[in-house]
């Protein structure tokens, strides 16, 4: 089985700028890919579930590093 999301180890190596860069392009893809898959069916529909699965990983390590700066202050 092929994962082609990002693995939540990738996430973590990230900035909180590049989180959210990459949140947004991950947010348009998957717009881009449910309208598309709308209109003509995707070769491959379960990649509309593994980037809905990456954006919640994504929003999920920048919740975790909200609540560990509220934690040190």
């Amino acid at each position: 089985r092929k994962n082609h999301g990002m693995k939540i180890n990738e996430i973590r190596e990230l900035t909180d700028n590049e989180l959210h860069e990459r949140e947004m392009a991950e947010r348009e893809n998957l717009t881009r890919m449910t309208l598309s898959h709308a209109i003509t069916p995707l070769d491959n529909p379960l990649t509309i579930r593994e980037a809905r699965k990456t954006i919640a990983r994504i929003q999920t390590e920048i919740r975790s590093r909200q609540l560990k700066q509220q934690q040190s202050k």
